[in-house]
């Protein structure tokens, strides 16, 4: 893992963070499977492939306390109340390969915070996909912004529910430029070369 005690260039190098690449986003079979996973998963390759070692993976897990209003929630989504090591909430295969590092493993929609940031470094550069765009991806993204990140979004390496809440999302991160920028895969190579 990358030690935030450093300021090189090297360590401002930009990070490729993959939200959620789960079985339970991912299938055709499950109510939260993006139609367009596909799609964007060859986007988040040719991205790892720049990115090399700073890719960090994500997974969403059903751990969050019922007596809040996550209970309602697996009420309304009586499906995902599964124990945390359902097959469900495994990384697709193609995904098991993309980062060296350990899964950043939360029972919430967005993934930034301390954990994260201890990981990739404070004040890291990230470019940002996965899955859904209309949940975890702008979760995260809005999160990280209040942060003070440096955040671009990979627009096509972002699944979405549908293709409207996908492009939804993408106009309200669009709203929060500096932290946020939204991009294509061909900017966010270069980015992460950089």
């Amino acid at each position: 893992m990358t030690s935030t005690g450093n300021t090189s260039d090297e360590d401002r190098r930009a990070w490729l963070v993959v939200i959620d690449p789960q079985a339970i986003f991912a299938s055709p079979d499950s109510a939260w499977g993006s139609p367009f996973f596909a799609d964007a998963f060859a986007n988040i390759e040719r991205l790892a492939k720049a990115a090399g070692d700073r890719v960090l993976v994500t997974r969403w897990l059903p751990t969050a306390d019922r007596s809040t209003s996550w209970g309602d929630y697996f009420e309304a989504w009586p499906f995902a109340d599964q124990p945390a090591d359902d097959p469900l909430f495994d990384l697709v295969p193609e995904a098991q390969t993309l980062s060296p590092h350990p899964t950043l493993d939360l029972p919430t929609f967005g993934k930034w915070g301390d954990e994260l940031e201890r990981r990739i470094g404070r004040g890291t550069p990230v470019v940002l996909t996965g899955v859904s765009t209309d949940c975890c991806v702008i979760s995260t993204a809005l999160a990280g912004a209040d942060a003070g990140g440096r955040i671009t979004i990979a627009a096509d390496a972002c699944a979405g529910s549908s293709a409207e809440n996908h492009e939804a999302a993408l106009n309200v991160m669009g709203l929060y430029p500096p932290q946020l920028t939204v991009a294509d895969t061909d900017a966010c190579v270069e980015l992460l070369k950089g």
